[in-house]
Parts: structure tokens; C-alpha cells; sequence
């Protein structure tokens, strides 16, 4: 099943799974640690994303998030690289500012299916092959659809397989983000 069908046919946790997870990978763009998103997934296995506790946890996300330095470089030194960097970074941004504060299925599936696009996007950007269809790009797009059908087969038992793709794609993005910020130096 395609990515555009899997995201049509989640439902509510897998939706705010999805649109977590394409979020969770870019963290490395916004400066945060490995856990700072780490309190949204419990109350996605807590009981949905429905409820008080998810927007409690992702006031706390974006307030830590606000506040921390991003790890792309900037100045006059970083050139084209930054400026890729930058855009992603703008992009990863925007993925938080839009999570929806009320997460129901109406608000949820604009957000995932607008994450899942600003992932492809943001790992374009920062993918070292010049046609846009690397190894990074391709790989994001395995992620995104091995989390929607971790969700879809297994419901919330799906949450930590989930999580756990989600944790390999931010450990790659983080050392992608790290070896384009060396060449800079």
C-alpha cells in the first residue's frame, strides 16, 4: 500500500504516530535531545492522542524546543550547506507549530499528511545525491510507511516498533547533520 493510502486509511493514533515520528527524526534540526518528544509517544500508549495529556505533553515539547540552539550552522562560513540546513530546520519547525493542540481525527490527518511531506522534503535537502531520489530520501520513505503499518497491524502494540524506527532515523539524520557541519569546518 502506498504512503498516501496508509495515511488515509489511519486512524487517530496512527495519524499522530505518524505525524510524531516524521517529527521525531528532524529533532536533530531543532536542537532538542533524543527525548524530548519522548513524553508525546507515552501519551499516544496511554490512551490515544485524545485528551488533556497530549497537549500538556506538547506544550512542554515545543517550550524545550523553542529554547534549544538548532545544530545547523549559520554565518557567512557555511554557505549552500547551511542554507539547506536552515530551510530543513524551517521546515522541522513548522511540523511542531502545527501539531494540533486538540488532536482529533479532522485535525490530525492534515498534520500527518503535511509532516510526512515536510520529511521528504527536509531529507531531500540534506540527501548528498544531486537528483533529490538518494539513499536518505528513500530510506525516510521506508520509515514513514513501516510506521503507519506497525500501527495499522498491531494498534498501540505498534507504539515501540514505531518508536523504535523512529529512533533510527533520528540517529541517522543526526549524524548526517554532523558530518555536513565537519566538511563545513
Amino acid at each position: 500500500m502506498s504512503l498516501v493510502d496508509l495515511i488515509a486509511q489511519a486512524d487517530e493514533r496512527g495519524l499522530a504516530a505518524s505525524g510524531l515520528a516524521c517529527l521525531d527524526r528532524c529533532v536533530p534540526l531543532l536542537g532538542g535531545d533524543d527525548e524530548v518528544l519522548r513524553p508525546l509517544w507515552s501519551s499516544l500508549a496511554d490512551g490515544g492522542a485524545g485528551g488533556g495529556a497530549w497537549a500538556e505533553r506538547l506544550a512542554e515539547a515545543r517550550a524545550e524546543l523553542d529554547s534549544a540552539e538548532p545544530d545547523s550552522g549559520s554565518g557567512p562560513e557555511a554557505g549552500a550547506a547551511a542554507g539547506d540546513e536552515d530551510q530543513a530546520a524551517l521546515l522541522a519547525r513548522r511540523m511542531l507549530a502545527a501539531a494540533p493542540d486538540d488532536p482529533c481525527t479532522s485535525a490530525l490527518r492534515p498534520w500527518a499528511d503535511a509532516c510526512s511531506a515536510a520529511a521528504l522534503q527536509i531529507h531531500r535537502l540534506l540527501d548528498v545525491a544531486a537528483d533529490g531520489d538518494g539513499p536518505l530520501v528513500a530510506a525516510e520513505l521506508r520509515r514513514q510507511v513501516a510506521v503507519l503499518e506497525l500501527l495499522a497491524g498491531r494498534g498501540a502494540g505498534g507504539l515501540r516498533p514505531a518508536l523504535e524506527v523512529s529512533t533510527e532515523g533520528r540517529r541517522v539524520l543526526r549524524a548526517v547533520v554532523s558530518r555536513r557541519a565537519r566538511g563545513r569546518s
